[in-house]
């Protein structure tokens, strides 16, 4: 993995992204309780330091959603189940969820930046450098990474605090992919840059 991007600590935010009940639900049974813990820290030092953190959220209006005539997969995938705003399924998982003060954006796509006020978040606080913990590593992930790099932004990817139902996509993009465009590295190895920054 590469890991040779500096941490700045007077440019940088760590998003949390679609860590759900649900999304959760859908991860390797062995995987959950260690995202969650591994999400934990990262926060709880992010908090200490006063790092800015943002929580990234997905919900579905009730209803299949509009999609393009030329949108299939996603048609034929959309009202399937009822999607409703705030129930119990879709919140933000107990054990992660915002503190006071730290903005919450929902999205209604795969990745933040189109449908949420995500840039303008971070264009006021000076943010030039985001740290990525995700569910799941080929959908949320993977889009913010496409796009903050096409925005110019230092990415770093905290491969242990990303999951992918499929372990396959997971190790392909943290090892092959992410690397192109991203420093990708664990919890520790994150936390011990911010420790060495002092």
């Amino acid at each position: 993995m590469s890991k040779e991007m500096g941490v700045n600590k007077d440019k940088i935010a760590v998003l949390l992204m679609d860590f759900q009940n649900k999304q959760i639900q859908n991860q390797p049974e062995q995987k959950r309780d260690i995202l969650i813990e591994k999400a934990k820290g990262v926060l709880a030092t992010a908090r200490r330091l006063k790092l800015p953190i943002i929580h990234v959220e997905v919900r579905s209006r009730q209803g299949p959603p509009k999609f393009k005539p030329w949108d299939i997969t996603r048609r034929q995938h959309s009202g399937n189940e009822d999607l409703g705003e705030r129930e119990d399924i879709f919140k933000i998982h107990p054990d992660v969820q915002p503190a006071s003060g730290e903005p919450v954006v929902t999205k209604r796509r795969i990745g933040p930046f189109s449908t949420t006020n995500l840039f303008d978040i971070l264009l006021d606080l000076g943010v030039e450098q985001i740290v990525l913990l995700g569910i799941s590593t080929g959908g949320v992930v993977l889009s913010v990474v496409r796009w903050a790099a096409d925005m110019d932004y230092e990415i770093i990817v905290l491969a242990d605090a990303c999951s992918d139902a499929d372990e396959e996509v997971h190790r392909v993009l943290v090892e092959k992919v992410f690397p192109r465009q991203a420093v990708v590295m664990t919890c520790n190895e994150f936390l011990q840059k911010l420790a060495d920054r002092g």
